[in-house]
């Protein structure tokens, strides 16, 4: 499946940081079952949670 890029703003004049846009597409690309939560505070991002799931076959 084709990775489509991510582009993350809080506003169009307030971007995120480049690394923290970074690391989020990072998440993005290496999670499969699972989910990524933004933690915010006072309007910025001050954490971020991944979650993974896996299937134990067997």
């Amino acid at each position: 499946m084709a990775h489509t890029p991510v582009i993350i703003r809080k506003s169009s004049n307030d971007p995120l940081p480049p690394d923290t846009i970074r690391r989020i597409t990072d998440l993005l690309k290496t999670v499969r079952f699972g989910s990524i939560t933004l933690v915010v505070q006072d309007g910025k991002v001050a954490q971020i949670d991944k979650t993974e799931k896996f299937r134990i076959n067997g």
